[in-house]
């Protein structure tokens, strides 16, 4: 058990080594066209499968905006101790490395800047960031006052919907 830490851990660190290599640009990125979007779609599971320990195809995936701003949930499909560990486990490395500013994970399973995370990172003390278990995984309940922050992490949660096609 003491290796998922720690593979968690190396893989932050892979992902942060590569973050200086994608592009520095806020923007959104432009659309796929169809032949590519399939085989694109594929490469990010693939990433988010090693990202999470956890076949995304073997979950459920909901990402929700809130009128003070968002939900990401992930749920195991059939009970598996193992598989609801793991995510509880991503879930927690996720909040606690957007509490500190660093949208570096997203950045790496999308291959690309991700919308709102500038923002999110700047307002980082105006947001915050609460794992709740769920009976087949977890959720991260992303929330703040600040208006501002709330339309980032709005554009943050359409950009996930949009990518994971769970919408």
């Amino acid at each position: 058990m003491r290796l998922i830490p720690g593979a968690a851990i190396a893989l932050v660190c892979f992902a942060a080594c590569d973050a200086s290599t994608r592009s520095q640009a806020a923007a959104v990125p432009s659309p796929l066209s169809e032949e590519n979007a399939d085989s694109a779609f594929k490469a990010m599971d693939h990433r988010h499968a090693g990202v999470i320990g956890v076949d995304p195809l073997a979950m459920a995936h909901r990402f929700e905006a809130m009128p003070d701003g968002g939900d990401i949930v992930l749920e195991r499909q059939a009970h598996d101790d193992m598989g609801i560990n793991q995510i509880r486990a991503h879930l927690l490395l996720i909040s606690r490395a957007f509490k500190r500013g660093d949208f570096t994970i997203p950045g790496f399973v999308h291959s690309t800047n991700v919308p709102g995370t500038t923002t999110m990172a700047a307002k980082g003390g105006a947001i915050t960031y609460v794992v709740e278990d769920m009976p087949h995984g977890g959720v991260i309940r992303i929330r703040t006052a600040d208006p501002e922050a709330v339309r980032a992490i709005q554009s943050f949660i359409a950009f996930q919907i949009a990518e994971h096609r769970t919408k």
